[in-house]
């Protein structure tokens, strides 16, 4: 046997083991004998370069470094689902679905609704060829590399009725052993543990270090082949076809004759969910018949054959500790619930935010009271009622604080708002290390390496003032604080002196002006073009800018009334921080002239960002609220019910984005 033989002898060996270790969960050979097969193969491809394989089981480890993840076109569009939240939005699509295919009696598959992050699978002739994030369903991130790294993912298919080519789409997945485990060791190294499996799991697959996505304990969860002929005749055939493949997925599927089963199927899962080692969020029930499917077809956005059934958030009773203030950069107070630790959604909550002091006077919240507790979103916990049966005579009642956790100043509060404020601007310290925060934030000036914790040794050690003092840190002033290593502090002074080619409008929203956001600050830099002459701007002349009323008007000529600001002001522009609007190329058309648009919803052709510039490059305008003035509300999935019937009250026509890529098409 020659090399080459051996090599892909080795190969074919441990990619059958893998199959059977990582997807049958039945291995043949033990630990230390597969490692010792793995270390043959990566001498003997060390030694042969030509007989280089990207999928090789030597590949699992990563190593590679991808700077960009280039952005590719699917080759099937990846649709969102539709979702329901009661039996009768079910019973209600299944009457739509009787009635487009003509037939009385239908089956269907139901599968969990896993809670990852969406991918895309392309083999060729059995191997893994390219790996996509759902990104905005027509196209997606490429993210091969580190998705060769996810042990239940095969890399090579040895199956005989694999298509010659197809598409495969699941999950990637955190189960949440391996999460709270990851959490373990940021808290030991001092750092923030991640905030949920799902986002985590989203983020893993954007590491430039591939060496990094092989440490996490990811899975690959898959659920749909696509191909462009008829390989199967149902969903289910597909499910099992895929399991015989090597693909992982998990057994927790039906096939169900009527709605009746699939209701029963929804009441065992509802109930059972929390014991899952991963996390889900609902049922996806599907027509099974891929013929039906066919005839079925899509809306803009979704599949008419499948519907996401999503589970009513779960909800715990625990113990209110204690009541905790936070001061946030604009000098907002947030009161936040110090909980008794209960297990939720598969993760502990200890702390929950109790919004402001109506919040707290609304659910007549005391002090050591049984609180009920769900998240929002499945992510956010928050508290929804008190158990009131369950208080204790003598549980006293919370009375708002009246000073500043922090520096002791009065708290105020405006007649018209709802939270209290610490009115000491210069000498509130969380406030000022937020407003650093937020100015180097990555959507205002983007300036990497520096922290909270760093940001309030610079500001205690007298390093800076205000943002502004960034500009003159050496890389000594770095260094001689704790834990900064040369390297990083190299890394810091660069990326502070990179930032002053940001552009004007972010500029002006890294300032941190209250009511300011990135959508405002835009709309301001494009009218005054300078910040001198937004720094003249009297409260009228601001109110004639489009989407700006009185409060954003005041708090502007606040900020640079302050004598303060001015200074911080002039020491940017002595920086070279850009402080004028550059001139912009020409609008693409002007067949959107005179038009005003409000964008709602989340679209499959758009990032709600690119809808809004395509407007603006055709000449429209974008405003955030319906009024009389508007034009049209371009409405996406997920669009809330407020604005339609704002829309309806004011008569807006309301398009969607296909009717919008007509109307600048025209």
């Amino acid at each position: 046997m020659n090399t080459a033989e051996k090599i892909n002898q080795l190969r074919a060996e441990l990619h059958e083991h893998n199959r059977r270790y990582y997807i049958e969960d039945a291995p043949v050979i033990s630990d230390l004998v597969f490692d010792q097969k793995l270390a043959e193969l990566k001498a003997l491809e060390d030694a042969n370069p030509s007989l280089f394989d990207g999928n090789s089981p030597t590949q699992r480890v990563g190593g590679g470094v991808t700077k960009n993840f280039n952005t590719l076109a699917h080759e099937y569009r990846m649709y969102s689902l539709d979702n329901s939240y009661n039996r009768q939005d079910l019973l209600d699509w299944e009457q739509r679905i009787h009635k487009n295919v003509g037939v009385d009696a239908l089956d269907y598959t139901c599968e969990l609704k896993y809670d990852g992050a969406s991918i895309s699978l392309t083999y060729e002739n059995g191997a893994l060829v390219r790996a996509l994030t759902r990104g905005d369903g027509f196209q997606g991130d490429e993210v091969t590399q580190n998705i060769k790294t996810i042990k239940t993912v095969p890399l090579q298919i040895s199956a005989s009725d694999v298509p010659e080519r197809f598409t495969i789409r699941g999950e990637i997945i955190l189960p949440l052993s391996g999460f709270e485990q990851m959490n373990k060791q940021r808290v030991a190294q001092g750092e923030e543990p991640y905030m949920n499996p799902r986002n985590t799991a989203s983020g893993s697959l954007k590491l430039q270090d591939s060496s990094l996505v092989a440490e996490r304990p990811l899975d690959c969860f898959l659920y749909q082949v696509v191909t462009d002929r008829n390989v199967f005749k149902t969903q289910l055939a597909s499910l099992e076809a895929a399991k015989r493949w090597g693909f992982y997925v998990p057994s927790h599927f039906t096939h169900a004759a009527n709605m009746q089963e699939v209701f029963a199927f929804l009441d065992y899962w509802e109930q059972e969910r929390s014991a899952l080692p991963y996390e889900i969020d609902g049922v996806v029930v599907k027509v099974n018949q891929l013929a039906y499917q066919e005839q079925l077809g899509y809306t803009a956005k979704s599949p008419r054959w499948a519907m996401a059934y999503k589970f009513k958030a779960e909800a715990v009773e625990t113990q209110l500790e204690d009541v905790v203030y936070q001061v946030g950069r604009t000098g907002a107070i947030t009161p936040v619930a110090q909980l008794k630790p209960v297990l939720l959604g598969g993760t502990i909550v200890k702390r929950a935010s109790l919004h402001n002091a109506d919040f707290i006077a609304g659910l007549d919240l005391h002090m050591h009271d049984v609180v009920s507790v769900e998240k929002g979103g499945e992510i956010i916990p928050k508290i929804t009622s008190v158990n009131h049966k369950k208080r204790l005579p003598n549980n006293p009642p919370i009375n708002y604080i009246s000073h500043c956790p922090e520096c002791h100043t009065s708290l105020v509060r405006n007649p018209e708002e709802a939270q209290h404020y610490c009115p000491n601007v210069s000498g509130c310290l969380p406030q000022r290390v937020g407003r650093v925060a937020h100015y180097i934030s990555r959507k205002a000036m983007d300036i990497d390496g520096l922290g909270a914790e760093t940001i309030q040794l610079l500001i205690k050690n007298n390093r800076i003032e205000s943002y502004a003092d960034l500009y003159a840190l050496t890389e000594h002033d770095l260094i001689s604080l704790e834990r900064l290593a040369e390297k990083s502090a190299h890394n810091i002074v660069q990326a502070i002196a990179a930032s002053v080619t940001v552009p004007f409008h972010r500029v002006v929203f890294a300032l941190g002006i209250r009511y300011v956001g990135q959508t405002v600050a835009k709309k301001l830099a494009q009218h005054f073009g300078t910040i001198d002459a937004l720094m003249k701007a009297s409260v009228a002349e601001l109110e004639t800018v489009d989407e700006i009323g009185i409060r954003i008007a005041q708090s502007v000529v606040a900020f640079f009334a302050d004598g303060v600001n001015r200074m911080t002001i002039e020491q940017l522009r002595a920086a070279g921080v850009q402080l004028e609007q550059a001139i912009s190329s020409q609008p693409i058309s002007d067949v959107l002239a005179d038009m005003r648009f409000v964008v709602s919803g989340v679209f499959s052709r758009y990032s709600r960002d690119e809808l809004k510039a395509t407007i603006e490059q055709h000449g429209g305008k974008v405003s955030s609220s319906i009024s009389k003035n508007t034009t049209y509300l371009v409405a996406g999935d997920k669009m809330g019910p407020a604005k339609k019937i704002k829309a309806e009250g004011f008569g807006v026509k309301i398009i969607s984005e296909i009717d919008f890529d007509a109307l600048i098409n025209a």
